[in-house]
């Protein structure tokens, strides 16, 4: 297995993306071997999780060359734009670029994929309370559009090998204090007319349309649980607690949190992360769902914020503190979960999916990437 490089040898942005690919396609060799020579599908792949599920496909295309490559089509409306890190792979000869709402029907052309992943989903508080509707329509009708290609796929006899959905943590809620860690056996405590509602029950709805597609028509759909994913590829200006507390450091400014710090979390580094819904999508069993994230530490707001300061001062000598303001928002904490830890037992067990990046160690990768990735940050 290779050996991550020691902190200190990430001193740029491009290092930390070199390392984390590497880590990555280590971690999945028999699934996207499985993979060489086909197609992928990835809607919504311009975003966060797009950011290393299409990067590490290419690594891995590069770093085999004697394998057939894995073909990629992005399925994107590109409402924020085309980042640079797309438009610099828009030469790459295994790359096709589809401007395309999830929410319309699919093109009429689309070809045959023997893999799809629908990451295409708002997925920030602040941005998907703001377009509540859409949100709700990725979830829901984008979802039912990719299974029905693949209902009709099977009954073409050209067959999809592995479909994968994004759905989310919030679907739990939040949960009493006997279900936490939580396990995928977890039913929820989810509000379904609070200001997070269209995001947490659009998801759950989506789970629910693909237990019955896997079981009514036999297909091979599974469904990931991401558990507080962060790192390379999640904007600076994507509103989230880890870049807001960033983006106040390479500004000089004290970090500013807008609770009482007190909500705890355990937080799943990127890189981790990707190879567990990789795993899904090759391994998983069809019609289940599968916690991703990592069970320690549970760290609250404030410790994050503490150790963000710490770690800027040991990078930077950053002289911030951390201090504590009221949102505007009034809907800013409204259902907001007191904890979130998962158990990852079924997901060791069925897939391997073992992460073992620290979250110091993912803190400092991410900290070095958004001081070479800050051009957003004052928008």
């Amino acid at each position: 297995m290779v050996q991550a490089p020691s902190l200190v040898e990430l001193n740029t942005a491009q290092d930390v993306i070199e390392a984390d690919l590497n880590y990555i396609c280590d971690h999945l060799k028999e699934e996207f071997a499985a993979m060489s020579g086909k197609q992928l599908l990835i809607t919504g792949g311009a975003g966060f999780l797009g950011y290393y599920l299409v990067q590490s496909v290419f690594h891995w295309n590069t770093i085999h060359p004697s394998q057939p490559p894995i073909q990629l089509t992005i399925y994107e409306n590109f409402i924020r734009g085309i980042p640079d890190w797309l438009t610099n792979l828009k030469d790459n000869p295994n790359l096709t670029l589809v401007k395309h709402d999830i929410t319309n029907p699919l093109p009429a052309d689309i070809g045959n994929f023997q893999f799809i992943i629908h990451a295409a989903s708002i997925a920030s508080p602040i941005f998907y309370r703001k377009y509540p509707i859409e949100t709700m329509d990725a979830n829901v009708n984008g979802l039912r559009y990719l299974l029905e290609y693949c209902r009709q796929q099977k009954e073409a006899g050209t067959p999809v090998e592995g479909f994968l959905f994004y759905s989310t943590s919030e679907i739990y809620g939040d949960p009493t204090p006997g279900d936490i860690p939580t396990p995928e056996t977890y039913r929820g405590n989810v509000s379904c007319t609070g200001p997070r509602a269209c995001y947490d029950e659009s998801k759950r709805y989506g789970e629910t349309l693909c237990v019955n597609f896997a079981q009514q028509y036999d297909l091979p759909i599974k469904t990931a649980r991401p558990f507080n994913n962060y790192g390379p590829g999640l904007k600076i200006t994507d509103r989230r607690v880890l870049p807001d507390f960033v983006r106040d450091v390479l500004n000089g400014r004290d970090i500013v949190m807008l609770s009482d710090g007190a909500p705890t979390r355990t937080f799943c580094y990127i890189a981790d992360a990707i190879v567990g819904y990789y795993k899904i999508l090759a391994k998983g069993r069809p019609g289940e769902a599968y916690n991703i994230g990592v069970e320690t530490p549970e760290i609250s707001m404030a410790e994050l914020a503490e150790r963000v300061v710490t770690l800027a001062k040991e990078l930077w000598g950053y002289e911030g503190k951390v201090v504590r303001q009221a949102s505007a928002d009034k809907d800013y904490l409204v259902d907001n979960p007191n904890r979130r830890c998962p158990i990852i037992d079924k997901a060791r067990a069925d897939l391997g999916y073992d992460p073992s990046i620290t979250i110091d160690e993912g803190l400092k990768r991410s900290m070095v990437w958004y001081q070479d990735n800050r051009e957003a940050e004052d928008a």
